[in-house]
């Protein structure tokens, strides 16, 4: 019998339902760590967040001495819209990467765990690096990790999992594309969901391919992936303007809400179709997800 998930504390970072976590950020953009001056030119683009990569993107042989350089970018920037990615638990740099975090007051504010395979793993991160340690976001990249996700997910101090299509499209053998990856996307938007926490979906590979780029952000979101990785600067507008709350959709769901609370927060018609209490979810989680502070958000029911 598979053991209950245990209750997860989220902060004031929550829609205000508490629907699901909202993460601050609908981009973000990943930098090899070996390649510092690249760094500059990635803080200085439109992306919400930057992730300082010691995995993929950093080859054997410069794991130490990206290392050295990521955790002196973040003691001498400081910022919040830093964030690192550390090799995978199962491997030498990443058990080093985890000891070198544990030792440096300098964390960023999101760590990325690639190669998640159980709970173990977060808890692991959660318990080294103590109340200190940042939001976590799992990268759930192969069939045993899915497999897991929902355990993965209920962890303490995990505030969002990420799905790793490359490497899962690679255990399948199947081309990293929309359809042969659907079922797995749909999967872990549903242990996203159980979990109260966010979805963030692939970055697209193709980077001349801007229509394509727009189509699946709009998929994505449409599956309910709040953001979205990007490989190059060039990609961060496309997956801003699609994956951020547009104009339209906060203006309906704050007039939606409106109506709703005049109605005693009762079922009623709005614009042809029925507003109930469960479809207030979706609007409260728009206008959260649009930065909207929670004292600013109706919450008749």
């Amino acid at each position: 019998m598979r053991p209950a998930a245990r209750h997860k504390s989220i902060d004031f970072e929550t829609c205000p339902d508490k629907s699901r976590a909202v993460l601050g950020f609908s981009n973000f953009l990943f930098v090899p760590a070996n390649r510092p001056d690249r760094l500059e030119k990635a803080l200085a683009s439109d992306a919400d967040l930057v992730c300082l990569d010691l995995e993929d993107s950093v080859p054997p042989a410069e794991k130490d001495s990206a290392r050295a350089t990521a955790l002196e970018a973040l003691a001498r920037l400081a910022s919040p819209r830093l964030a690192l990615r550390i090799n995978g638990l199962a491997t030498r740099a990443g058990l080093a990467d985890l000891l070198a975090l544990a030792a440096t007051e300098s964390r960023p504010k999101f760590l990325f765990l690639p190669m998640v395979q159980s709970a173990a793993e977060p808890e692991q991160v959660a318990a080294i690096l103590g109340d200190d340690c940042p939001r976590l976001i799992p990268l759930i990249e192969t069939v045993r990790g899915l497999r897991h996700a929902d355990a993965i997910g209920a962890c303490p101090g995990v505030y969002g999992l990420m799905f790793g299509g490359g490497d899962f499209s690679a255990e399948l053998g199947v081309q990293l594309a929309w359809d042969p990856l659907l079922a797995a996307r749909s999967a872990l938007v549903m242990s996203c969901a159980t979990n109260q926490i966010a979805a963030i979906d692939v970055p697209f590979i193709d980077l001349v391919d801007e229509a394509g780029l727009e189509a699946e952000c709009r998929a994505s979101k449409a599956l309910g992936f709040t953001a979205k990785a990007a490989i190059h600067p060039r990609q961060i507008a496309a997956i801003s303007t699609v994956m951020r709350p547009s104009e339209a959709e906060i203006t309906e769901a704050q007039e939606a809400l409106d109506a709703f609370a005049a109605g005693g927060g009762r079922a009623i018609a709005f614009r042809g179709r029925m507003l109930e209490a469960p479809v207030m979810h979706r609007y409260r989680r728009i206008l959260a997800l649009a930065g909207i502070p929670a004292s600013q958000i109706d919450q008749t029911t």
